[in-house]
């Protein structure tokens, strides 16, 4: 039987020993991982895919819900918290469950059951998405990653510039970085990330993308050389 490869994005101690030994007791679930905020579990996922999150909703750092919405290939998804006030947010989100804490093993092997079912009705991937949305201007703005030239920090926002506009949200490098496809996009200095596809030249101190001449740190110097 293949197993759903799962991971636990949540900050509070009991709870992750509450849920590890929960999938520890179902065949057909599998934890590849666990992370106390979201800005560690985007980073995994950046380079794995797995086929279920475990999401609390008060993280650190970065909201559960907002990280959800950041995400451009979602997994199922079943939150796991402790308020009930969020569930209708989440479930515009497409979760797969809403579980209140504390919840017992067979409410757990309820929601579980449901992915399983998808899996079975929804044998092929999900088609990879090309944007992301980001809450800019009082209003979530769709933004194509093939649009953008480079992401500048500006203290606790960033500066997206894309051939269209430019946008300032909220969030830091960080955090945007976490969500942008890792194939698409380098850091070239710790206040600047650029699209690969949109470099027109580049010398050790300066890229040029899109017209803007961006500078690349002493340490980034090597990330650069590899494009």
């Amino acid at each position: 039987m293949s197993k759903l490869k799962c991971i636990v994005i949540e900050d509070e101690p009991l709870a992750v020993k509450v849920l590890v030994g929960y999938i520890e007791n179902v065949p057909f679930l599998e934890l590849v991982g666990s992370f106390k905020n979201a800005l560690l579990a985007a980073d995994f996922l950046r380079e794995q895919s797995v086929d279920l999150l475990f999401l609390d909703i008060h993280l650190p750092k970065l909201r559960g819900l907002d990280f959800l919405k950041t995400l451009a290939q979602p997994p199922a998804v079943i939150v796991t918290t402790a308020y009930h006030q969020y569930a209708v947010e989440g479930f515009e989100l497409n979760l797969t469950d809403y579980l209140l804490k504390p919840f017992s093993f067979e409410r757990f092997l309820t929601a579980v059951q449901k992915v399983k079912k998808e899996e079975k009705a929804n044998p092929l991937p999900p088609v990879e998405r090309d944007y992301i949305f980001l809450y800019a201007q009082k209003k979530k703005v769709k933004i194509q990653f093939s649009d953008i030239l480079f992401v500048e920090s500006q203290r606790e926002y960033v500066k997206v510039v894309t051939t269209r506009a430019e946008h300032q949200a909220k969030m830091s490098t960080h955090e945007i970085e976490a969500v942008l496809p890792a194939r698409l996009f380098r850091r070239v200095h710790r206040s600047f990330i650029v699209s690969v596809e949109k470099i027109e030249s580049f010398t050790a101190e300066v890229i040029d993308v899109g017209g803007f001449s961006i500078p690349i740190g002493r340490g980034f110097r090597g990330v650069v050389e590899d494009l």
